[in-house]
Formats: C-alpha cells, structure tokens, sequence
C-alpha cells in the first residue's frame, strides 16, 4: 500500500475520522509532504534523526524490533505548532488530539514501510536511493 494510503488509514482508524480518505491524505502530504503529492518518507526519517533523542526511535521503527513510543509533544515539538494547527485544522480535530494521532500512527506506518530497518523499497529501490544519493551531492 502506498505510505501516504496506509498513512491515512492508520491515522482515521485512530481518531475515529469520519472524513474522506483524500482529506486525510490531503492533509499528511501537506504536514509530511514530499511536493508530489506524498509522503516524504526519507525526510521524515531525516528530521527525526537530526533531532535531539529522536533518532533511536525512528530505528525500532525501521527494525524489524518492537517499536519505541513517541509523545503528542514530540511530534508537535518536531513539527512546530503552526503546523500541527494546521493539519488539525483541516481533518476537524484540535492540535492535542492530531499530534497523539500522529504518534500512535508514525511509528506504524515507517515499520510497515520498512525491512531490516531500511526505506529501501519505499526509495524506489536501488535506483530510486542513487538519485537521492545524486541530488545531496548537487
């Protein structure tokens, strides 16, 4: 399934969303977007390693392990207020409410969008790695 499809679903499956699907896409491409129309994954990966203590989280998520748990505030803390509000905005909820979503539904969707705690399918494969190894050499 497509990260942002199980993203969606996970996530309306949390907080009992009564919304259409593509809202709820809608509004994860716009928080975790990669300007496609998805969801950045590697980004996503990358902003959580590159924040104080979050990195050994996003690696039990990408392992084939138990998953570590993130808190509402680290995920607001990690997106900013502004942006929560505005994802909260547009799936009807308030910013409390959509950070503890995110944070019950982040760590699903990377494990299942991961293997022996690699993106590597979800990069396009091999291809797919080399041109984002290729465009942080530019």
């Amino acid at each position: 399934m497509d990260p942002l499809q199980l993203g969606a679903q996970l996530l309306g499956d949390k907080l009992g969303l009564k919304l259409e699907p593509s809202t709820v896409q809608s509004a994860l491409s716009s928080l975790m977007g990669d300007g496609k129309g998805g969801i950045d994954l590697q980004g996503l990966v990358s902003q959580f390693s590159a924040s104080g203590g979050l990195g050994d989280l996003v690696q039990s998520w990408l392992g084939d392990g138990g998953n570590l748990p993130i808190s509402a505030d680290q995920i607001s803390g990690l997106f900013g207020q502004d942006k929560m509000n505005a994802f909260a905005g547009a799936i009807g909820t308030d910013a409390g409410q959509a950070a503890g979503g995110l944070a019950d539904m982040l760590p699903q969707l990377l494990d299942q969008s991961s293997s022996g705690g690699s993106l590597l399918d979800m990069a396009g494969g091999a291809e797919g790695l080399m041109g984002m190894a290729k465009s942080f050499l530019r």
